[in-house]
């Protein structure tokens, strides 16, 4: 599992960017996000999520909340 903040949301088209621990970003869609909901979600928010290889790169799933 990685560790992160939600860096950005793009409320209106469902999807947004996860400041990594590691320094990267990864994209995420709201269909990645488990035990919540997109609208949940808010920026500077703690994460952890698992990361898969997309054509377009990096995507975040099974992002969770860090309570």
């Amino acid at each position: 599992m990685h560790t992160g903040k939600i860096k950005k949301l793009v409320r209106d088209r469902g999807f947004g960017f996860i400041a990594d621990t590691d320094g990267r970003e990864v994209f995420f869609h709201q269909s990645g996000i488990v035990d919540a909901t997109f609208d949940a979600l808010n920026e500077e928010q703690a994460v952890e999520f698992e990361v898969e290889q997309s054509p377009k790169g990096p995507r975040a799933i099974n992002v969770r909340i860090v309570k």
